[in-house]
């Protein structure tokens, strides 16, 4: 199948963007009643996506998905499907980054169409994104971010185009190169913006997801990978014909982790996961923590670890002090009604015999002892008394004649 010409390409063009005109004018009423059920949280909105989470106790307020602004750094195979996934789900704001076109190659990813081919990424993403969730606000920026100017642009993005007009909630990185992992990492490493690493192998049969807190997790710099560390060009792994991470399958799963980890750190439900993995051949999923390290290349980064420092340093001072505060000494018996001592091993124990009401209070004999067992107590008293006077040789004669 040969590819279409320019010409025809811009005829299919003028064709698709008709359609989409008609189809908007004769759906203009039926969207502003969907727009209207959207903004009002009601079992029969079609745009609650999370509503089930809510009902089963997992999220308190999923309709705060819709204050939220994130950032997807490249569509193709993984990026294509997060957008789509973070779409369905409801977020406020999405914000896409890329410089590339769709092309007939691209079709084996689960979001584009064969009559997109030659439009920007970008914009295709945002034409059929708008069509599945009209309340999603969407900015499509087609450039490069590597490049000296477009990357302070993109950093001015980061920083300043969320719904608030500041910095975005969150960054989501799925490029397929070195060079623009390390821009990602720059910029949220200077802004101090928490981001998410994700990329498939260049068999198509594996894949990862990385959350980075600048400086309190490893960021990209922090570990490059092995062929970069090496001085080795990634571009010579490159084989012509060859597609990286071409499997939906893969880049579908990946996505899945991807836009899940997501949500939970945004509407804070679970536990983000600071790495994990997946090996479609082995049914392999690893996970891991990584810290950052001390001697990273980043400026920005060791920055952030030193204040990430101390911010722990204080959290625990103010732990140790709270704990002192609520220390109080504690009575064990705070009532005694029977006065009862307790006594270290060795040491004497109080004498209960003397007849001391205050010593002895509470104390006293079951049964009053007779008169003739008080006498045969004072015989034997006696008797053991005139034996202790006796001395030892003469009982030792006596015990021989018996």
């Amino acid at each position: 199948m040969s590819e279409p010409t320019i010409s025809e390409l811009k005829e299919q063009i003028r064709k698709y963007e008709l359609q989409l005109e008609q189809e908007k004018l004769k759906n203009m009423k039926q969207r502003e009643k969907i727009t209207k059920m959207s903004a009002e949280v009601v079992d029969s909105n079609p745009y609650s996506r999370l509503m089930a989470l809510k009902r089963m106790g997992i999220v308190e307020n999923y309709e705060n998905i819709r204050n939220f602004t994130v950032a997807v750094v490249g569509v193709g195979g993984v990026g294509s499907v997060t957008a789509e996934m973070l779409t369905r789900c409801g977020i406020g704001k999405l914000i896409l980054f890329d410089y590339d076109k769709v092309e007939l190659a691209n079709m084996n990813r689960l979001f584009y169409q064969p009559h997109q081919a030659g439009l920007s990424k970008v914009e295709a993403a945002k034409l059929t994104l708008q069509h599945i969730n009209p309340d999603v606000e969407i900015e499509a920026y087609n450039y490069n971010i590597t490049t000296v100017d477009n990357f302070d642009h993109f950093m001015n993005v980061l920083s300043t185009r969320s719904l608030s007009n500041g910095p975005i909630e969150l960054t989501l990185c799925c490029v397929d190169n070195f060079e623009a992992r390390m821009a990602v990492n720059r910029a949220c490493n200077e802004l101090n913006l928490n981001w998410f690493e994700s990329g498939v192998s260049e068999n198509a049969v594996s894949g990862h997801i990385q959350f980075i807190k600048p400086g309190e997790t490893s960021c990209f710099e922090c570990a490059p990978p092995l062929i970069v560390a090496s001085n080795i060009d990634e571009k010579t792994l490159k084989r012509d014909g060859v597609c990286a991470a071409s499997l939906p399958t893969t880049m579908g799963i990946v996505a899945g982790f991807l836009v899940q980890n997501a949500l939970k750190y945004l509407l804070n439900f679970g536990q983000v996961t600071k790495y994990l993995g997946y090996n479609a051949l082995l049914d392999y999923f690893p996970t891991m923590s990584l810290k950052p390290n001390e001697t990273c290349s980043d400026p920005f980064c060791v920055k952030r670890q030193q204040e990430f420092k101390l911010r722990e340093e204080q959290r625990l001072r103010e732990q140790v002090d709270v704990v002192e505060e609520e220390k109080v000494e504690e009575v064990l018996h705070p009532d005694n009604e029977f006065q009862i001592e307790l006594c270290d091993e060795g040491e004497d124990l109080p004498d209960l015999t003397k007849n001391d009401k205050n010593k002895n209070t509470g104390v006293k004999h079951a049964f009053p002892a007779s008169v003739e067992n008080q006498a045969n107590e004072h015989d034997a008293s006696n008797e053991a008394n005139e034996m202790s006077s006796i001395p030892l040789e003469d009982l030792m004669s006596k015990l021989k004649n018996l």
